[in-house]
Formats: structure tokens, C-alpha cells, sequence
């Protein structure tokens, strides 16, 4: 998956999801993990960082 790609996926969970996207990416990360698909985990960690970057940075 490239970053265009990983930037759509991320930004159609971010309009479905709001501020659960990117835990439900992480979901997906730790599930692909144990099911020992790598490649596909690194894909979610790509969507992860996309939907990171929408978001912005936290406030406090």
C-alpha cells in the first residue's frame, strides 16, 4: 500500500469513525499481527500514521 492509498483508507475511517479510526486501526495492526501477516500489519500501521497525521496533534 502506498501513502496515497494509506491517506484514503485513513481518511475514509476518520469521516466514518471520528476519534476511534485510529484505534480501530491499531485493531487492526495487532490482529494482522497474530495472525502473522506482517506485510498486511505494516499496511495498517501506514493507514495509522495517515489517520495520525488528519487528526493533528493532541490538545491539552
Amino acid at each position: 500500500m502506498n501513502a496515497m492509498q494509506a491517506s484514503r483508507v485513513g481518511h475514509a475511517l476518520y469521516r466514518s469513525l471520528g476519534g476511534k479510526a485510529e484505534a480501530e486501526a491499531a485493531r487492526h495492526v495487532r490482529e494482522e499481527q497474530r495472525k502473522g501477516r506482517d506485510a498486511e500489519a505494516e499496511k495498517w500501521r501506514s493507514v495509522q500514521a495517515a489517520i495520525r497525521q488528519i487528526r493533528g496533534p493532541l490538545q491539552s
